[in-house]
């Protein structure tokens, strides 16, 4: 134990010695945590869409209101004798209301008054919401106007749980958290294991009678440290600039977040044993720390999503069942009964990438 003890001490103070280091430990996952968390958004606000009346009636005028005080829309001034694939091209506008001549005639009569939408579907999902979004604003004037004419037997009354405000904010901030432990301490501790195979340092360790498993344990620790402190002031952000708080029993998270500070440690560690190269051991960790757990964990849409042939992949990275218990913590509170599983899986991941790690070093190492 002291063996182990000394080598995360050693680990810790070349971290704390060399400022950039910890630079890219503590200061640029809180970067990503504001940029990424902030800027990500999938709601669609002050679109600008061009509206081309030619009926010019009340009616009219007031049916175009109803968009005009969505906040999901921004009408734009644009010719009524020009095209609407004009806008679409120049960049103006990503979608046109057409309203017919005799609209508000039709309405007065109690006919059907049909008007056309057209959408610039090279942004497939804007489309989409904005085809949602403007049937939502067409139905809502549909009932005014109805008023008491139209009786309704059923009607829907939604409620929405757990982020009522549907802010972008607190669904994307727990993932890029997620996405910032998943990269830096795992990349740190590539590094570091990686140049002691550089610089051939290492064996001093295969020619001493220090076993590869107290070796190894030493250095995941020291970076198992460098992921907790990342966590702390991750969660102070989400608490404060992110307006996120605990839902709920607040232990399988904290069971959870040291799990996967040993699991990313640990696979960080299990890449330098294996590549004796930075420069691959960071590809590597790349590959695995950031563009899996960035496509494959449902950060930033569905696991559901994903294309069959690629979602079986998903089962296989860690940060998919972190992401899911840091979400469960901050918004939905499940506790234990919903993600015991995931954190027994986080466990078993991490012991497997320690496992191979071991594996990597113990061939190396001279026998006694």
């Amino acid at each position: 134990m002291r063996r182990i003890i000394a080598q995360t001490r050693k680990e810790l103070i070349q971290i704390v010695r060399d400022w950039r280091t910890l630079a890219l430990a503590l200061a640029l996952p809180m970067i990503l945590l504001i940029l990424n968390g902030s800027a990500i958004s999938l709601t669609v606000t002050n679109l600008p869409i061009i509206a081309q009346d030619y009926d010019d009636s009340p009616a009219s005028r007031d049916f175009l209101d109803a968009f005009r005080a969505s906040l999901s829309f921004h009408i734009v001034p644009f010719p009524i004798d020009k095209k609407p694939t004009e806008a679409f091209a120049s960049n103006a506008a990503h979608a046109a209301i057409i309203i017919p001549r005799h609209f508000g005639r039709d309405i007065a009569r109690g006919v059907n008054a049909p008007i056309q939408l057209l959408l610039d579907a090279s942004d497939a999902n804007t489309a989409r919401l904005v085809a949602g979004y403007a049937s939502q604003i067409t139905q809502t004037y549909n009932q005014r106007i109805a008023g008491a004419a139209r009786s309704e037997l059923i009607r829907t009354e939604i409620r929405l749980w757990y982020n009522p405000g549907r802010s972008s904010k607190k669904f994307y901030g727990p993932g890029i958290f997620v996405l910032g432990i998943s990269m830096f301490p795992p990349l740190l501790a590539s590094l570091a294991m990686a140049k002691e195979g550089e610089q051939k340092t290492i064996l001093q360790v295969y020619v001493s009678n220090v076993p590869a498993s107290e070796f190894l344990l030493g250095k995941i620790l020291a970076f198992v440290a460098v992921a907790l402190a990342e966590c702390l002031l991750g969660l102070v952000l989400l608490f404060t600039y992110f307006g996120l708080g605990l839902a709920g029993d607040p232990t399988p998270f904290i069971v959870a977040t040291v799990l996967y500070a040993f699991c990313v440690a640990s696979f960080g560690t299990m890449v330098g044993a294996a590549i004796p190269s930075q420069a691959a051991a960071m590809q590597v960790v790349a590959l695995g720390g950031f563009l899996l757990v960035f496509l494959l964990s449902g950060l930033l849409f569905p696991v559901e999503n994903i294309p069959p042939g690629l979602r079986w992949l998903s089962h296989f990275v860690w940060g998919k069942y972190y992401i899911e218990i840091v979400r469960d913590a901050l918004l939905q509170g499940g506790g234990w009964p919903a993600v015991w599983f995931k954190v027994l899986i986080i466990g078993f991941i991490g012991l497997v990438f320690y496992a191979l790690a071991w594996l990597s070093m113990r061939r190396m190492q001279l026998k006694k």
